[in-house]
C-alpha cells in the first residue's frame, strides 16, 4: 500500500477520490441497468415486488444460502387454460396442506393461539394463485364446526382457527366468480354432529356445485372431462376421512377414490414413497386419482424454500415410480409460495407438461398439436401462464414482510460517501 507521506499526499487523495468515483459509478450503473418495473423474470435480482413480472414476488432463500433477493414464482399455471377438455384425472393440481392454518390469522376463540402454522395467505388468495385443492381439518367445537389443529381428535380453544363456514364461503365466492374452475376439498373429519357436514356445506351455498358420489369412478376409470364437470356445474369435489359418511351424507370416502402416500416425515424421506396406511397400494389400478403429500411433520416456515427445491423434484420421481408410473394428480405442500425460484409451480408445470403433451413443461405445450410437439422455450425464466382471461392475479406477497429485502438507496450512498470525499479534498 502506498504510504501517505507529505510527498505523496496529493497522489493519495487523487487515488482515493478515483476509487470512490469508480465505486459510485459502478453502483449507479448497476441500478440503472438492472431490471425493474415488472420486467424482471424468475431468478432475476430484485429489490421489491414491483420489480418482478406477473405471478412473481421478490424473495430469497437463506436456508440454501441465497440471501440476496430474486424474483420467485408465486402463482400456478392453470393447466386447463393450455390444454382443456380432458378427464379430470389427466391433470395435476396444487393442494395446500392445512389451508386454514395461516400465519398471523387472528384468534377468534378468545384466547392466544398456541399451535403450528402451514400457510401464509388467505384461502381466497391461495385460490387466486392457482391452488385447486384444500386440506381442511374439521371438528365439533363451541356448538359449531370449526377448522382446528388438535390433540387426540379434540379441538381446544388455543388450537382453533375459525368456524369452517367462513372458509367455505370463500370457496363459494371463488366458484361463483370463476364459473369454469374446479376445487377439491379433502376433510380430515372429526365432526360427529348428525348431518353436520351436509348442513355446513348447504349453509355455505356450496351444495349447488357438489359433484355427486354416484358419478365418481369406482374402479380406476377416467373421471368426466373438465368440460362436462363445468357444464353440469359439478365443480366441487369433497372427500372425507370417515367411511360411513358416504352412505350417511353422500360425501365420498377419500381412500375409495384416491391413492395417497404417507404424510409428514415419512413422505419426505429421500428415495422412499410408502402409501398411507388407509390408502390402497400406490401401484393399485383401482383408483384414478393420486394425492402426493410432501411436507414434514413439523412445519418450519424458513425451511420450506429448501424443501421445495431439488428434493421435491426428486420425490416426485420416486413417487411416480412407486405408483407404477402414475403422475400425481394432487401435490400437497406447506408454505406453497416459498422456493429457490420455481418451486412447486415449476414442478407442477413439469408434471402437466409430461402428461398433457409429452413436453418438459406445460408452457411448451401446443393445443391441438401431436404429443411431443413442443415449443422451444426457456426454462424457468418466464412468468407463469394463467387463465386466458387473466383472472388469477392474486397477490403473491406473504402476510408478513419476511421476504422483503431492501437495497441502500441513493440518499444513503450520498450521505455515506460524500463526507469522506470532502475530508479527502
Amino acid at each position: 500500500m502506498l504510504a501517505c507521506s507529505a510527498d505523496h499526499r496529493d497522489l493519495c487523495r487523487a487515488t482515493a477520490i478515483g476509487y470512490l468515483f469508480l465505486l459510485l459509478f459502478s453502483f449507479f450503473i448497476s441500478i440503472s441497468t438492472s431490471c425493474s418495473n415488472g420486467n424482471c423474470q424468475v431468478l432475476d435480482s430484485c429489490s421489491q415486488a414491483t420489480d418482478c413480472g406477473r405471478g412473481l414476488y421478490c424473495g430469497n432463500c437463506p436456508a440454501l444460502g441465497k440471501t440476496q433477493p430474486f424474483c420467485t414464482r408465486g402463482q400456478a399455471t392453470i393447466p386447463t387454460s393450455v390444454i382443456g377438455g380432458l378427464p379430470f384425472n389427466k391433470y395435476s393440481w396444487l393442494v395446500t396442506h392445512n389451508s386454514f392454518s395461516i400465519v398471523d390469522a387472528p384468534s377468534l376463540s378468545g384466547v392466544q393461539r398456541l399451535t403450528f402454522y402451514n400457510q401464509e395467505d388467505t384461502v381466497t388468495n391461495q385460490l387466486m394463485n392457482g391452488v385447486r385443492g384444500l386440506m381442511l381439518d374439521m371438528y365439533d367445537f363451541d356448538s359449531d364446526i370449526w377448522l382446528c389443529h388438535s390433540f387426540r381428535g379434540q379441538c381446544f380453544n388455543f388450537t382453533a382457527f375459525q368456524p369452517a363456514i367462513n372458509t367455505l364461503r370463500e370457496v363459494e365466492a371463488f366458484l361463483s366468480q370463476y364459473p369454469t374452475e374446479i376445487v377439491t376439498i379433502i376433510i380430515e373429519d372429526y365432526v360427529h354432529a348428525p348431518k353436520g357436514l351436509t348442513k355446513l356445506f348447504t349453509n355455505a351455498g356450496l351444495d349447488k356445485y357438489w359433484f355427486p358420489v354416484s358419478k365418481m369412478p369406482k374402479k380406476g376409470e377416467d373421471w368426466p372431462t373438465v368440460n362436462e364437470m363445468v357444464q353440469a356445474n359439478h365443480r366441487l369435489l369433497v372427500f372425507t376421512s370417515v367411511a360411513s359418511k358416504e352412505a350417511e351424507e353422500g360425501i365420498a370416502y377419500q381412500w375409495k377414490y384416491i391413492l395417497e402416500n404417507e404424510a409428514g416425515d415419512p413422505g419426505v424421506k429421500p428415495g422412499s414413497c410408502p402409501n398411507r396406511k388407509e390408502s390402497r397400494p400406490l401401484n393399485s389400478k383401482s383408483a384414478s386419482l393420486f394425492l402426493m403429500n410432501y411436507f414434514p411433520t413439523y412445519p418450519v416456515e424458513n425451511e420450506a424454500c429448501k424443501e421445495h427445491s431439488a428434493p421435491l423434484a426428486d420425490m416426485i420421481g420416486t413417487c411416480y415410480k412407486a405408483a407404477g408410473t402414475m403422475i400425481p394428480n394432487f401435490l400437497a405442500v406447506n408454505f406453497y409460495m416459498r422456493s429457490d425460484g420455481g418451486g412447486v409451480f415449476y414442478d407442477l408445470d413439469s408434471m402437466n407438461g409430461q402428461r398433457l403433451c409429452g413436453c418438459s413443461t406445460i408452457t411448451a405445450c401446443q393445443a391441438g398439436a401431436p404429443i411431443g410437439s413442443c415449443k422451444n422455450i426457456s426454462i424457468p425464466t418466464t412468468s407463469p401462464v394463467t387463465n386466458t382471461a387473466g383472472s388469477f392475479s392474486g397477490s403473491v406477497q406473504f402476510s408478513r414482510s419476511a421476504s422483503t429485502v431492501y437495497y441502500p438507496n441513493r440518499l444513503v450512498v450520498s450521505l455515506f460517501f460524500f463526507p469522506w470525499m470532502m475530508f479527502l479534498l
